[in-house]
């Protein structure tokens, strides 16, 4: 990777991949007290919180459908090299998802073997998910 977008050559960021259901999708009964609005606010602070903690971030928000969701999640898996990838609570905790869930972990490990799964329970606690297991 080269080191020609970051200031005075350093190092590039090591990579972070959040996966999880764009907020239109979530069943917020699943989730009380959260609605789209949260949790759309929660998802912009887990993103700046991870890159607060040292780490480029990229996104895989998807939709309930494999037929969607499969080709966007290889693109992204393909598009870079990531350390970690976040699997959201959204998207693992639902029983209704627990086919799609197990679906995303697989071709993640197919797609990023060397990469660190890591699992939040919301999105406040998205970087300490990351920071268990890689370091900036």
């Amino acid at each position: 990777m080269s080191t020609a977008n970051h200031p005075g050559g350093a190092a590039p960021r090591k990579r972070v991949l959040i996966v999880g259901l764009e907020p239109r999708f979530v069943d917020f009964s699943q989730f009380p007290g959260l609605d789209e609005a949260r949790l759309t606010a929660g998802l912009r602070a887990a993103e700046q919180a991870v890159a607060a903690a040292g780490f480029d971030v990229a996104w895989c928000l998807t939709d309930v459908a494999w037929e969607q969701a499969e080709p966007l999640l290889r693109e992204r898996l393909a598009a870079d090299e990531f350390a970690a990838i976040v699997i959201g609570a959204g998207l693992r905790t639902p029983p209704p998802l627990l086919l799609l869930f197990e679906r995303v972990v697989n071709l993640v490990h197919e797609a990023a073997p060397r990469a660190r799964l890591c699992f939040n329970t919301s999105p406040e606690t998205t970087a300490a998910a990351v920071l268990r297991w890689v370091r900036p």
